[in-house]
């Protein structure tokens, strides 16, 4: 059996040749490119609902910015004409004619509800926006040193036991009612202390992790307290600061809106404001999608940016990946 080999009529030289060894190619492992990113989008657009609630998602970001770049808004034009005011969307489109902004009628200075509803809707979203990229921005990266960090965890955890513990909604409101209600000083309120609570969840995963080996390999190889917790930790935390960003997002929205409603909100025509405004319409027939419609739209942005976010963030966990 060992000389069977004869049989094929091949030499010794064909059938057998010396081999070169290299330690370096020795130590590579052939395995497919990974691409950490291509796979969460490719875990998120394998569900079909996915790509509904983000096309909706799209459209609902991009008409809100569009429509009133394109379309002249103004909410007094129609002021002094008493045949304008809280007009049905069938007595809407009889008076002014066949127009898309007429189709939800108007409101209480004759103004066409659909523009009021989407200068608005642009005015919360990019407050929602704002505000979310600063506070995750800057509750991250404390929240990152101060797990990792056991001298200034003693100090942040005495600011967080002190700010923390009083209300959000009571610090936003005494902020909105000591400074002018603008755009600007809502988004300093949403804030000031908004992040202390983003810092403070992420130190509690950060604490979690900061002793594996891989840590305390880079703590005794002399790496800066900075580097490890943005290079070793904040990267594996990514499926939870994108659910984290999820649960943010409309809640800045929500904040506006409840502050809108009680009389603490911005000057500026949100949909909070137009809820406020609105708020005697919802009894009064005939008048209801005065009130409704601004009350749709916030929740629709609300619930989607949150579904969205949800989804994102357990395709950015790793294991789904397999």
């Amino acid at each position: 059996m060992e000389h069977d080999y004869k049989n094929l009529g091949l030499s010794e030289a064909e059938l057998f040749s010396i081999v070169d060894h290299s330690d370096l190619e020795s130590e590579k492992i052939t395995a497919p490119r990974y691409s950490y990113w291509k796979s969460v989008f490719r875990v998120f657009f394998k569900k079909k609902i996915n790509i509904v609630i983000l096309s909706l998602l799209v459209f609902v970001i991009a008409f809100a910015y569009i429509y009133p770049a394109v379309t002249h808004y103004d909410p007094f034009a129609n002021l002094m004409n008493p045949d304008s005011k809280h007009l049905g969307p069938a007595e809407a489109i009889k008076y002014f004619g066949v127009s898309l902004k007429w189709i939800l009628g108007t409101g209480a200075s004759g103004e066409p509800t659909f523009d009021a509803i989407w200068n608005g809707s642009r005015i919360s979203i990019s407050l929602a926006f704002l505000c979310a990229a600063i506070n995750m921005t800057v509750g991250v990266c404390i929240g990152a040193v101060w797990g990792f960090s056991k001298k200034v965890d003693v100090i942040m955890m005495e600011v967080y036991n002190i700010v923390g513990n009083v209300p959000l909604i009571l610090i936003i409101a005494v902020l909105a009612m000591l400074f002018a209600p603008t755009f600007l000083t809502m988004v300093f309120a949403l804030t000031v202390v908004g992040w202390i609570g983003i810092a403070y969840f992420i130190r509690t995963q950060v604490v979690i992790i900061r002793d594996r080996e891989y840590n305390l390999a880079s703590r005794c190889l002399g790496t800066s307290t900075v580097k490890i917790a943005m290079k070793n930790i904040l990267p594996f935390m990514t499926s939870v600061i994108v659910t984290l960003l999820a649960t943010e997002l409309p809640s800045y929205i929500s904040y506006e809106v409840f502050l809108s409603y009680i009389g603490l909100g911005m000057s500026e025509m949100s949909l909070g404001r137009l809820i406020y405004q609105a708020e005697g319409a919802m009894v009064t027939p005939g008048w209801e999608l005065e009130f409704w419609s601004p009350v749709a739209i916030s929740a629709i942005i609300s619930v989607v940016l949150y579904v969205v976010g949800q989804n994102l963030g357990d395709a950015s966990d790793p294991r789904t990946h397999m």
